[in-house]
């Protein structure tokens, strides 16, 4: 029988990219979007995720549904996050569907966890991150509710959404001339590509009925071991090898974020640029196999290519 899933977010990166390799593996797809529309192989459903009623609706007969959306350009978090996951969890138990939600590494406290794992302790050293570990807890301790989080690095990939990448290291729309890196020499950072990731998502909804009640996992990704060697590679996979890496200058940023609400958010992120936080995916591994693995030269071509960043 054809399993049904329920992606809000489908257009933004990795619920879109979810969508896509859920329809890959056989799934029915719909998408809850605010605005008409057609495409993509999703049964495009219109309603806001802050519309209790539309989401219950959408979610009738469905088996999974992906909770991916999150507010734009990190904007109205305190406002907004919370409520949109309770109407998908009243979904969720309406339809009996399992609640599988995009984890960070914003649960933790960087500076105390060079490796996470899926049950080290969480201490978030940002509000975005209190928010996270609030999502996770209503996830685990509302009654009755099947749900999954896969957490993983900074995204990247060849979709819109919020991201390091598009948002402050290459110039959307212009080749690549330089490339600007948030991190300090010597400390690592984990990355994760969004096609990689959904796909990840879609073998472990393929083994629903094989997960507890409530599943954690982590996505290893791509590791930068000294927190140069990402930029690097973007500037090889845009045509530039010799273009110039150079240091995001943090000291005027929390004066920029008084005037610009997404730079505010960015820079409550500084630390985990401060502090490495490698994911330790052995728990996925051992439920799925080998963790999905694009080569970082093809992911960062076919990012760069979808961003304007090369010919």
């Amino acid at each position: 029988m054809t399993r049904t899933a329920l992606v809000l977010g489908a257009t933004g990166g990795i619920g879109g990219e979810t969508a896509r390799a859920l329809a890959a593996h056989g799934w029915r797809v719909k998408g809850l979007s605010r605005t008409p529309r057609t495409g993509d192989g999703i049964a495009w459903v219109v309603g806001d995720a802050m519309d209790r009623e539309a989401v219950m609706r959408a979610a009738d007969g469905a088996d999974a549904i992906v909770h991916a959306v999150n507010p734009p350009g990190y904007r109205d978090w305190d406002a907004l996050v919370l409520p949109m996951l309770d109407n998908s969890i009243a979904a969720a138990l309406a339809a009996g569907a399992r609640l599988a939600l995009p984890g960070t590494i914003y649960n933790y406290d960087p500076a105390a966890t060079p490796v996470a794992r899926p049950d080290s302790p969480q201490a978030p050293a940002s509000r975005k991150g209190a928010i996270r570990v609030e999502m996770e807890r209503r996830l685990a301790e509302t009654p009755g509710l099947r749900a999954l989080v896969l957490r993983a690095g900074d995204f990247f990939g060849p979709r819109p959404g919020n991201s390091w990448l598009s948002q402050g290291m290459v110039t959307p729309g212009k080749p690549v001339r330089s490339v600007m890196t948030p991190g300090a020499p010597g400390v690592g950072h984990a990355w994760a590509y969004l096609p990689d990731v959904g796909e990840a998502f879609a073998r472990l909804l393929d083994r629903e009925a094989e997960l507890p009640g409530f599943a954690r996992h982590h996505f290893a990704g791509y590791w930068d071991a000294d927190g140069t060697q990402f930029a690097r590679a973007v500037a090889d996979a845009g045509g530039q090898p010799h273009a110039r890496v150079w240091r995001m200058p943090w000291a005027p940023m929390p004066l920029i974020g008084l005037f610009n609400p997404t730079m505010r958010e960015m820079v409550e992120m500084k630390p985990y640029w401060r502090h490495p936080v490698r994911l330790d995916n052995a728990s996925l591994v051992e439920t799925i196999g080998e963790e999905p693995h694009t080569p970082l030269a093809e992911a960062l071509a076919m990012t760069l290519q979808a961003l304007g960043c090369r010919g």
